[in-house]
């Protein structure tokens, strides 16, 4: 069994931020990775969130993505865009930029500096959905982000304004299948963490995944092959990219130094150029990434 959802559900890879030489975002790397997403079966394409290093990036740089983004998918596939911003204002802002740029929901993460109650976190996210003109989730990831939502937190805000209709967690299989069942139905919810125990979270009750890019193709054909109740297909599918996840996911740094470099490969690309702060690569960390990605075939862009 598949969570449900309505229109939010599927695979919705989260687009990496691929750099150039003198420093800026590379255009064409980014034009090429939606094109593979679009190409490569997913549900829908998001940007600016941890895969993004949207904390790297200006606010120019920020809107550029985004634009960017609906420029390549050209309403092929449904877009999600993360909020970042210190204050509602700077939220509210980028909210309605996003909407009138045609992105079917927003994900709102919690301020990036100062640490919120979460009395003052419920009123913080209340105050841009209200103002949202298109539908809201909240990325609940404290292990990632350092604050989050409890259960209750989630509800109470769900309860107070209606345009909160998706979460965005990060968690086990049986932390998010606890959360859905405290929810009870209120809230469609998305898992990240990689695809870790992908098929485990769908049988929990998720809607859907938001991985990064790199092997997001196999993760669609799990995610279908469950929907059709081939329960035996899916897990053969898991197991063919569980240790490249498990590989990539020890620590975020890790995943944006190794993940975006098998997607460049998958992409055709050439040199990957890293903005700091980062992990930097080592012979054995590409040494394995290749050997846990090896069975990867280039991704589709053209013909």
């Amino acid at each position: 069994m598949t969570g449900g959802g309505g229109p939010f559900q599927g695979i919705y890879p989260i687009l990496y931020a691929f750099f150039d030489a003198a420093g800026g975002l590379d255009r064409e790397a980014m034009r090429r990775q939606a094109e593979a997403c679009v190409r490569g079966g997913a549900h829908g394409v998001a940007a600016l969130g941890l895969a993004t290093e949207v904390g790297k990036l200006s606010l120019p740089e920020r809107h550029a993505v985004m634009a960017w983004l609906h420029e390549d998918v050209a309403g092929r596939l449904p877009v999600a865009i993360t909020v970042y911003g210190e204050t509602p204002e700077a939220q509210i802002g980028f909210v309605r930029e996003a909407a009138g740029l045609g992105a079917a929901w927003v994900i709102l993460q919690p301020p990036p500096v100062r640490p919120l109650a979460e009395a003052d976190l419920v009123r913080f996210f209340g105050k841009v959905a209200d103002a949202s003109p298109i539908p809201v989730a909240i990325q609940n990831a404290p292990q990632y982000l350092g604050v989050g939502l409890s259960d209750a937190g989630l509800l109470e805000l769900r309860r107070q304004h209606q345009n909160f209709v998706l979460l965005k967690g990060e968690g086990s299989a049986l932390e998010v299948a606890r959360t859905i069942e405290r929810l009870d139905g209120e809230l469609a919810v998305f898992n990240g963490r990689g695809g870790l125990e992908l098929p485990d979270c769908l049988r929990a009750g998720c809607a859907g995944l938001i991985p990064a890019p790199e092997c997001f193709d196999v993760q669609v054909r799990i995610l279908e092959a469950m929907r059709r109740g081939e329960e035996d297909e899916a897990e053969r599918l898991y197991r063919e990219i569980l240790p490249l996840i498990v590989f990539l996911m020890q620590s975020v740094d890790q995943f944006l130094c190794y993940g975006k470099r098998i997607a460049a490969r998958r992409l055709g690309l050439g040199e990957v150029f890293d903005r700091e702060p980062c992990q930097r690569p080592t012979p054995l960390g590409l040494r394995i990434a290749a050997a846990r990605s090896a069975a990867l075939p280039l991704f589709r862009l053209g013909g």
